[in-house]
């Protein structure tokens, strides 16, 4: 598989697109067309590969399933990870063989991902400081009391931070990392140590995005329940996951529903009293 001029520059297109403030705020760009199970279906539309992409951007995404940035503190870039890490990842799957459903396919695409989400925080800390400077010029537009040049600096200056530090480097990167694999390839062959060492703990990877999950949302035993309660009918049903979250969709309207009826009954009481008191 190769990477066209064409395709690498759509790719650094969804990277930037992934971030801006201008694509419906965090919802639509951070949150959505930055995450790697979004972003692997929009390679795999890309690169011609629907399949291998959305595996991918599925395997890539329990790494991190649980990633926050407190205070911009940025542990691991997912945008660099799902469009620059997913299409090398697939680079890298052809040119070893390998299937994206397979567990060592799974290994290696996590192994990318992880490299590339390191890489990228540099590129977000290089937009964030680019951004200072139109800060800077929007605090001067405010104290002048000009407000219409605030939309410039929401929307139109990021883009050149946004050009500098995604475009730019998601564009060479994808274009030029098809080379750097088959290098990789040659060094580093299927059978050798670097590999199974690289296919161990990519293997291990998704266990600590579940694992930081676990952290957020775990506060006591019973709570494990709900939390297994969708792979359990996964392996016990042999439904998919997609429908075990159809079922949790369902049984999370119910205990929202019995809440309400909880808080209204409250406030019900609550009434009575006051008016017992009057």
């Amino acid at each position: 598989m190769e990477i066209s001029w064409l395709q690498a520059i759509l790719l650094g297109l969804f990277a930037c697109l992934a971030s801006m403030p201008g694509m419906g705020g965090s919802s639509i760009g951070n949150y959505t067309l930055g995450r790697p199970l979004v972003g692997g279906l929009v390679c795999g539309l890309i690169l011609g590969d629907v399949p291998t992409g959305i595996l991918v951007g599925c395997a890539m995404q329990l790494a991190y399933i649980a990633l926050v940035t407190p205070g911009g503190t940025v542990s691991a870039d997912v945008r660099a990870v799902s469009y620059i890490g997913i299409p090398l990842a697939m680079v890298a799957l052809s040119s070893y063989g390998l299937s994206a459903s397979s567990s060592d396919g799974a290994a290696l695409a996590t192994s990318f991902g992880t490299m590339v989400g390191t890489l990228g925080t540099v590129l977000f800390y290089g937009t964030a400081t680019i951004n200072l400077a139109w800060q800077h010029a929007g605090w001067r537009a405010v104290e002048k009391r000009q407000y219409r040049k605030l939309y410039l600096v929401d929307m139109g200056l990021p883009w050149i931070s946004h050009l500098i530090c995604s475009f730019i480097p998601t564009v060479i990167m994808c274009k030029l990392g098809a080379d750097v694999v088959e290098v990789i390839k040659t060094a580093l062959p299927m059978d050798g140590i670097a590999m199974k060492t690289l296919f161990t703990v990519g293997a291990m990877l998704p266990c600590v995005g579940i694992a930081i999950l676990l952290k957020q949302i775990v506060k006591k035993a019973v709570d494990f329940i709900p939390f297994l309660f969708g792979f359990v009918l996964a392996a016990s049903l042999g439904i998919n996951l997609v429908s075990a979250t159809v079922v949790a969709g369902m049984f999370a309207i119910i205990n929202y529903r019995i809440k309400m009826l909880a808080v209204k009954r409250a406030e019900v009481v609550t009434d009575d009293e006051e008016e017992e008191e009057i």
